[in-house]
């Protein structure tokens, strides 16, 4: 009976003794999740603050208007870090620009040094030329086919038009679908003479002015050098488009 009291004892006194590690052992775990997640805010909070300031100068410094949005990117939830002492020190990595996809480098400078990359993301959005309707290669684009609509230019790779008389009036060099954004690649100089087009021919000198009739060998846009053939004299020279049915070369 007495050993079994013993036993009895030494059994309480053992739960006794692992219930209090598992508590302490809960508090640890609970404290370290709650200070890892308190540095992650401090991380993600000076971020967010710096990448706003330098997106909001870059923009006014380069008179560039419309909205922006920024964002930070997730941090590793088993990311690890000692407490900095002093404020966070928080700079560009890439690219030079803060538009699109961007990398911060975010340090800490005490006596405990450590330094993340962290990564973000800043939207911008823009009036652009977009397409209301299919066009076709070649076509040349009408006041009704275009609008300026807003998109996130910061994804946009090939470029984009901000302005509406630059786009109508042009050629296209490929077809484009309704809604799509229209870039400066997409389009050329309509032609202002065409290949087998009747065209008078200038010739400009210091003293004397001479025009004559020929015909265009090849199609080109106003300030574009093409082959004329004089019609009296037979001679191809080339001339440069000044108008529709007009090139002038130079004496």
């Amino acid at each position: 009976m007495q050993i079994l009291k013993t036993f009895f004892w030494h059994s309480i006194k053992n739960t006794r003794f692992f219930s209090k590690a598992a508590c302490l052992c809960l508090l640890i775990f609970f404290a370290t999740g709650a200070f890892a997640q308190s540095i992650q805010e401090q991380i993600i909070g000076t971020s967010q603050a710096f990448l706003e300031q330098i997106t909001a100068e870059y923009l006014a410094d380069n008179t560039i208007t419309g909205r922006h949005r920024v964002k930070i990117g997730r941090l590793d939830s088993r990311l690890r870090l000692p407490v900095c002492a002093i404020p966070l020190q928080v700079s560009l990595e890439s690219p030079a620009q803060p538009i699109g996809r961007v990398t911060l480098r975010v340090r800490c400078d005490s006596n405990a040094p450590w330094t993340i990359f962290v990564p973000g993301q800043v939207d911008l959005y823009r009036e652009v030329a977009v397409s209301l309707r299919s066009l076709a290669r070649n076509s040349v684009v009408q006041a009704a086919d275009v609008q300026l609509a807003e998109r996130d230019v910061s994804s946009l790779r090939q470029g984009y038009i901000l302005n509406l008389e630059n786009v109508i009036g042009q050629k296209l060099t490929r077809p484009i679908q309704p809604n799509q954004v229209i870039s400066a690649n997409f389009l050329k100089a309509a032609a202002a003479v065409n290949k087998g087009d009747a065209v008078v021919i200038s010739a400009r000198g210091s003293s004397m002015f001479v025009r004559m009739p020929g015909i265009a060998l090849e199609e080109g846009a106003i300030g574009q050098q093409i082959k004329v053939r004089n019609a009296r004299s037979q001679r191809t020279v080339h001339a440069r488009v000044t108008a529709p049915g007009q090139v002038e070369v130079a004496m």
